[in-house]
């Protein structure tokens, strides 16, 4: 068996060979190194007057992008 470079591979590679591979532990450990590197967006903070808005505008965003993402569009 040949040895898998997780480096080279584009974090959406990575992630599908994750799921494909769920029983590789350094798949996994590869895939939560990368998770854990990226840097994580802050919407907002508790006590903001639109704190409602900015949650509810994040919801709908992140929706939206599954739903053009998905071959089914979006549908469970």
């Amino acid at each position: 068996m040949s040895d898998i470079s997780y480096t080279t591979m584009s974090d959406e590679a990575l992630k599908k060979y994750f799921l494909a591979h769920k029983n590789d532990p350094s798949a996994l450990h590869a895939y939560l190194d990368r998770k854990n590197q990226q840097q994580r967006k802050v919407i907002t903070k508790v006590g903001e007057p639109d704190f409602d808005v900015k949650i509810e505008k994040a919801i709908q965003a992140k929706l939206q992008k599954r739903s053009v993402n998905s071959p089914n569009g979006g549908a469970f």
